[in-house]
C-alpha cells in the first residue's frame, strides 16, 4: 500500500496519513543532505546541528530517546496539588552518558527508581530563573534501555496549574493546566523541550470529571480514576489536564464540547456543525486527520489564551461563546495545530513561528475554502492591525519582533510571546504562496512538508532546505526573497496585497467618521449624518475592523488625529451603534469599543473597563486592557489589578505585573 501511495502524482492525490508513512521516514534527529547551499544570508546563520539545540531546557535530552511516557497522578482539590509518578521508557543515544538531567520548577521530587533499583540518588539544584531547578539523577549504573520512574508533587508556586474555588466557577472547584511554553516542568519532572516527543498513557484520579490530551480508555468508579491514551508522540508542553464540574454534548461526528453545565447549551449551539466542516476542509488541504477525535473544552473565565492545542482536547476561552458564531475561527486555528505544532513541532521556542505562522496560514486557508477568498484576506487585514499594535506596544521590539528568536541566554519564552510569530509567520507563507505561483503550486509543498516532518521537531533551516529543494526549478524566485528582513529584522514585514472587498465599506465609514469628527462640532448634525443602518449588514469581524481603523485615525497618513480631541463625536458614535457595539456579547467587539473610549479619554468608560477586566482572563484582552487603563488612570489600573489578581492565571498575573511596572 505504501508503494501505491507514493506512485501517485503529488497534485490532486489524497496523501496517506502520517502514521502510514512513519516506517519510511528519516531517522530521528537527522537532516537530509542539501543539494545546494542556501543564500549566504541564511547559510551564515545556520546552526551547527539540525534541528537546532533548545537552550530553554536544563535537561540533557540529546543523550536519550524517550520511547513512551506514563502519568499516574491524583488531583487533590483540598491541598491544591497534583501528585503521583511519571515513568519514562528510555533508550540511551550517547552510550557514555551516566546521569540523567531533567527539568523541574517549583516541584517536590519525592523519589526516583530505575528499573528494579529503588530510591536512586538524585540532586535538585538551586533554581535558575526562569528555567527552574535542574534535577540530576545519579544511578550506580545506567543500562542502554531502562524505565525511569519519578515520584513528585506540585507546590503552591506551580505555574502550570490554576486552581479555582467554587465562587470562581459554577459552584464546584476546578483545575486546568497551561504548559506552553516551559511550564510542564512545574507539573511533573520531564525533558521539557519540544524536541522530545513520546506517546503517553495517563491514569488520573479525581473526585470530579477529568479531560486529558488523549482519548479516554476507561474509568474506575471505585477509585475515581480516569484513563487515557495518546498514541501519537507529543512533547510535554502539549499535555493538557482539567478537572471540574464538566458536562458534554456532541457537536459533530467525531467531536464533543465539554464545559460547566450552565454553559453547555450556549457552547453546543456556538460550535455545532462547524467543527466537522473545519476538519474535512483541513484534510483536503493537508492530509487525513491523525488523532481520531477532536473535542473542545471551554474553561472558566480565567483561562489566559484564546485556545491551546492540546491534542484531542482543545482548551478554549469562554470568550469564544459570542452567541453569533463570529469567534469560532479560533477553533479553525487550534484544529490546524493538529498538523502544524502537534504533528510537526518547532524544535525550540526560537522557531515558534513554525508552529504559529503555519497555523494562522492554515486557519485562513480553511476559512477561505469555506467562506471564500475575500474572507481569508479580510482575516489577514485584521491580523495585520493586530501585528502593528503588538509591535508598537513592545518594550523591546528590537529583540522580540524578529521572526526567528534568540533565546539562547535563558530568556523566558513567555517574554517573547506576541502576535509576531503568528502574523509575521503567516504573512511570510502567504508571500511565498503568491511568489511561487499561487495555491495550486504551493499546496503540494504543504502536503510534502507535513508528510516529511510528521512526528518530528524541526527548525527554520530544515523548513528552508525543504522549501528550496521542493521548488528547485524556481530557485531564482526564492533567492530573490529578502530573507534577512523576513526572518531576522525587527519591525513590520513587507505588507501583502490583499483583497479588500469586505473591508472597503468599513474603511469608507471609518474615514467618514474621522472627517466628521474634525469638521462638525454640533452633536445634532453628527446624529443626522449617521444611523444604525450604516453597520446593519456588517459582520462582527467587520465591526472589529471598523473599531481598529477608527482608533488608528482612519487614513494611515492621518497620524496627528487623536480621539481625545473629539470626545463628543466618540460619544455619538457609541450611542448610534449601541445595539451592535455597546450591547455586543462578542469580547473582540467589547474590548475594541473600550479601547476607542479610553483613547477618547471618556472618564465614564474607565470604571466600566475596570469591571470588565474582572470578568475575562484571556491575555489578548487583559494585558492591553490594563495598559490602556494605566495610560489614563494609573491608580485605578493598579487598584483594579490588586482586586482581581488572584482570579488570573499565574502566567497572566506575572505579565500584567510586568506591564504595570509593579
Amino acid at each position: 500500500m505504501l508503494f501505491n501511495h507514493f506512485s501517485r502524482t503529488l497534485i490532486g492525490c489524497k496523501f496517506p496519513s502520517a502514521r502510514a508513512l512513519s516506517t519510511i521516514r528519516l531517522p530521528k534527529n537527522s537532516t537530509p543532505l542539501r543539494k545546494m547551499p542556501l543564500p549566504e544570508v541564511l547559510e551564515s546563520r545556520r546552526p551547527k546541528e539540525a534541528p537546532e539545540f533548545d537552550y530553554s531546557t536544563l535537561s540533557n535530552y540529546k543523550s536519550f530517546d524517550v520511547k513512551n511516557s506514563q502519568l499516574d497522578i491524583a488531583v487533590d482539590f483540598e491541598k491544591k496539588t497534583i501528585s503521583g509518578s511519571v515513568t519514562y521508557e528510555i533508550e540511551k543515544v550517547k552510550k557514555e552518558e551516566t546521569q540523567l538531567k531533567l527539568d523541574t520548577s517549583y516541584l517536590q521530587v519525592l523519589g526516583v527508581d530505575i528499573n528494579e533499583d529503588k530510591d536512586v540518588k538524585f540532586e535538585l539544584l538551586d533554581r535558575k530563573h526562569p528555567l527552574g531547578s535542574q534535577l540530576i539523577v545519579k544511578p550506580s549504573s545506567l543500562p542502554g534501555k531502562f524505565n525511569l520512574s519519578l515520584r513528585f508533587s506540585t507546590t503552591a508556586d506551580c505555574t502550570a496549574l490554576q486552581w479555582l474555588e467554587g465562587h470562581q466557577t459554577s459552584g464546584k472547584p476546578y483545575v486546568f493546566s497551561q504548559l506552553e511554553a516551559i511550564h510542564a516542568r512545574s507539573l511533573f519532572p520531564c525533558f521539557d523541550t519540544p524536541s522530545v516527543k513520546s506517546p503517553y498513557i495517563a491514569n488520573i484520579k479525581s473526585e470530579l470529571p477529568v479531560v486529558f490530551s488523549g482519548i479516554q480508555t476507561g474509568y474506575s468508579e471505585s477509585t475515581k480514576t480516569y484513563s487515557f491514551k495518546q498514541e501519537v508522540p507529543i512533547p510535554a508542553y502539549l499535555i493538557g489536564i482539567a478537572s471540574g464540574d464538566l458536562a458534554s454534548a456532541e457537536i459533530g461526528p467525531r467531536s464533543k464540547v465539554y464545559v460547566e453545565p450552565y454553559r453547555l447549551k450556549d457552547a453546543q449551539w456556538e460550535f455545532d456543525g462547524d467543527v466537522e466542516k473545519f476538519i474535512t476542509t483541513a484534510e483536503n488541504i493537508i492530509f487525513e486527520y491523525e488523532w481520531g477525535t477532536y473535542d473542545i473544552l471551554i474553561n472558566p473565565n480565567s483561562y489566559p489564551y484564546g485556545g491551546m492545542e492540546s491534542p484531542n482536547m482543545t482548551f478554549a476561552t469562554p470568550t469564544l461563546i459570542a452567541h453569533d458564531k463570529s469567534n469560532i475561527d479560533v477553533i479553525a486555528h487550534e484544529l490546524a495545530h493538529s498538523w502544524s505544532g502537534n504533528l510537526v513541532t518547532n524544535c525550540s521556542w526560537d522557531h515558534f513561528w513554525l508552529n504559529e505562522g503555519w497555523t494562522v496560514y492554515l486557519e485562513r486557508r480553511i476559512t477561505g475554502a469555506i467562506h471564500g477568498e475575500p474572507t481569508r484576506h479580510f482575516s489577514s487585514l485584521i491580523g495585520w492591525n493586530d501585528l502593528e499594535g503588538s509591535i508598537s506596544a513592545m518594550e523591546n521590539p528590537e529583540r522580540f519582533s524578529c521572526l526567528v528568536q534568540n533565546l539562547k541566554d535563558g530568556t523566558d519564552p513567555d517574554n517573547a510571546f506576541s502576535t509576531v510569530p503568528y502574523e509575521k509567520g503567516s504573512n511570510l507563507l502567504f508571500y511565498l504562496e503568491n511568489l511561487l505561483g499561487g495555491k495550486e503550486v504551493f499546496d503540494p509543498f504543504i502536503k510534502h512538508y507535513f508528510t516529511k516532518f510528521a512526528r518530528q521537531s524541526v527548525d527554520t533551516w530544515q523548513f528552508l532546505d525543504t522549501l528550496f529543494d521542493f521548488f528547485h526549478e524556481k530557485r531564482h524566485l526564492l533567492e530573490s526573497v529578502d530573507w534577512k528582513t523576513w526572518l531576522f529584522t525587527p519591525g513590520m514585514p513587507p505588507k501583502p496585497e490583499l483583497i479588500t472587498e469586505l473591508a472597503d465599506n468599513v474603511y469608507t465609514l471609518a474615514n467618514k467618521w474621522v472627517d466628521a469628527a474634525q469638521n462638525i462640532s454640533e452633536r445634532e448634525q453628527l446624529e443626522k449624518m449617521f444611523s444604525p443602518k450604516d453597520i446593519s449588514e456588517f459582520s462582527s469581524n467587520q465591526i472589529v475592523l471598523l473599531l481598529d481603523t477608527l482608533v488608528q485615525g482612519g487614513n494611515p497618513e492621518n497620524d496627528t488625529f487623536k480621539w481625545s480631541d473629539y470626545r463628543d463625536a466618540s460619544r455619538v458614535f457609541s450611542n448610534i451603534y449601541k445595539d451592535k457595539i455597546s450591547k455586543s456579547q462578542n469580547a473582540e467587539v467589547i474590548f475594541r469599543h473600550y479601547r476607542l473610549q479610553l483613547k477618547s479619554k471618556i472618564p465614564s468608560s474607565y470604571p466600566e473597563l475596570a469591571e470588565w477586566l474582572g470578568t475575562v482572563g484571556r491575555m489578548k484582552f487583559v494585558r492591553p486592557g490594563y495598559r490602556l487603563l494605566n495610560e489614563v488612570d494609573r491608580e485605578l489600573a493598579v487598584e483594579t489589578f490588586n482586586r482581581f489578581r488572584d482570579t488570573y492565571h499565574p502566567i497572566c498575573k506575572a505579565l500584567v505585573k510586568q506591564d504595570l511596572g509593579l
